[in-house]
């Protein structure tokens, strides 16, 4: 990579984590678009690898969370029929 790009991927990199710790969303977006942009130009047959396999990463995003709110709902059922003593003897054993 030459160094003209590397100082553009670091430059835009580091303002788009400046901006979205700032809570400024559309500079963050767009500073990484940027720095997405100069990886792409450098790799694109890696970039054309990862966007013909993200269909399968959305559904297993979309399987994960769905998972992950099943736990959540069982939780909140076992904590209802139980009350909170429960809940808090869990939440003791957690912190330990």
């Amino acid at each position: 990579m030459e160094n003209w790009k590397r100082a553009v991927l670091a430059g835009s990199a580091g303002l788009s984590v400046i901006f979205l710790l700032k809570g400024s969303r559309l500079g963050g977006l767009i500073f990484g678009g940027v720095a997405l942009a100069t990886l792409a130009s450098e790799y694109p047959e890696k970039f054309a690898e990862i966007r013909a396999k993200l269909p399968d990463y959305v559904e297993r995003g979309t399987n994960f969370l769905e998972v992950v709110s099943r736990v959540g709902e069982r939780l909140a059922e076992v904590a209802e029929s139980r009350g909170p003593a429960w809940y808090e003897a869990l939440a003791r054993q957690l912190v330990r």
